[in-house]
């Protein structure tokens, strides 16, 4: 028997522990907000103009923490950095559920979801996992895919319904509980800093100046970057986008879970199909195809439309997903991935942050949030074709 043999079942506990984190980061995460954005709203009389706004500055504060947290996770360790922000984030996400206060109260509460949420245990989870992807790439990263695609389906099922049966006070509340419940995750995290030295790439790697000169880089950001602000929007305000195309809250809640499973196909697609073409295929037509659902909104009026939307969207934002992940790499090199990254990372929460207020906007221009997606459509094409059309430089 290999040495490594032994650690295969510790692997394999730290990847379900990730995913479990990424998993308690909804509270934070739009489609998370977007679960409870209208009930929440008549509640506390807000318009979603305001609400939009709110959402921008909140998204734009939080994901400043980033740096700092993962710089932090690399000097107290993993298991303190769990044992922190799960309590840190139920506190936050208890006290939204007893909101009074509008819209101050609301920006306060949502700007430190997003920074404990969407940044902080973000970081974490992909900290824990990524440790054994290094050695156990292929295995661990599809396990850790697969399981986050599960574990949202599920928790927007039985959050949706208990929006429905007993309110968003009562859900909010529940995801607190469930939060604190989650600390015994804290326990089998492994000891030391969070990133470990990355000792890979080439000299022909590209420097972050090098690919920043390369029309192809942007193409990219600003290809994944378009995804994030529609799927940000969308995921906002996705109840009202299909109301005004006569659907039901059930039926909102539905999509959601839906498109996060089919989403995992568009994932296991792309990762299999990258052994075949280059990364940017995949993202240029994933690309196109949302462009095509985009367009398709307006036309939707029975279930068999909205479900054909659903797959579109899902299998698209699969792609994407992972295109995010793999394209800098074996575009430009690793020895500078950090950086570019981070520069892409920043594109992605800028546009995520501004998604939401210009499909409120634009539904106000244009008399409609499916007539706004018409007009965004055009744009997903154009990028499409660029991020198909602009070759980076080959890396040796």
């Amino acid at each position: 028997m290999s040495s490594a043999s032994p650690k295969l079942p510790a692997v394999w506990t730290q990847v379900i522990a990730g995913a479990l984190l990424m998993l308690a980061t909804l509270p934070g995460r739009t489609h998370g907000l977007g679960l409870i954005t209208e009930p929440l709203l008549a509640d506390l009389h807000l318009s979603r103009d305001t609400y939009a706004q709110i959402n921008l500055w909140a998204t734009l504060g939080g994901a400043l923490v980033c740096l700092p947290v993962g710089a932090w996770l690399d000097r107290c360790g993993l298991k303190t950095g769990a044992l922190v922000l799960l309590p840190a984030l139920a506190f936050v996400v208890f006290g939204m559920s007893h909101l009074t206060v509008a819209a101050t109260g609301l920006f306060v509460l949502i700007l430190l979801s997003r920074a404990f949420g969407q940044g902080g245990m973000s970081v974490l989870s992909l900290a824990v996992a990524g440790r054994v992807f290094k050695n156990n790439s292929g295995a661990a990263a599809a396990c850790y895919s697969v399981l986050l695609s599960v574990f949202f389906a599920i928790a927007f099922g039985v959050i949706g319904g208990l929006v429905r049966s007993s309110g968003w006070r009562v859900a909010w509340d529940s995801i607190g509980i469930a939060l604190l419940l989650m600390l015994p995750v804290a326990l089998v995290l492994r000891n030391g800093p969070a990133q470990a030295d990355n000792d890979g790439g080439g000299e022909n790697d590209l420097t972050l100046a090098q690919s920043a000169r390369i029309p192809a880089f942007w193409a990219y950001c600003l290809g994944i970057s378009a995804f994030a602000a529609i799927s940000s929007a969308t995921g906002l305000f996705n109840q009202a986008l299909l109301g005004e195309r006569g659907f039901d809250q059930k039926t909102y809640h539905h999509f959601l879970a839906a498109s996060s499973l089919i989403s995992l196909g568009g994932q296991m697609i792309c990762g299999a199909g990258m052994r075949r073409l280059p990364i940017r295929y995949w993202l240029g037509g994933a690309l196109i195809v949302q462009a095509c659902a985009l367009a398709s909104y307006k036309l939707i009026s029975t279930q068999t439309g909205l479900w054909t939307i659903a797959t579109l969207m899902g299998l698209s934002g699969g792609v994407i997903t992972v295109s995010f992940f793999a394209i800098w790499g074996s575009s430009f090199g690793k020895r500078h991935l950090g950086r570019i990254q981070g520069v892409a990372q920043t594109c992605t929460v800028l546009a995520s942050a501004l998604g939401p207020l210009l499909l409120e906007r634009g539904a106000r221009l244009l008399h409609g949030y499916a007539n706004t997606l018409i007009v965004a459509a055009p744009f997903c094409v154009l990028l499409g074709l660029l991020v198909l059309i602009l070759r980076p430089r080959p890396i040796s």
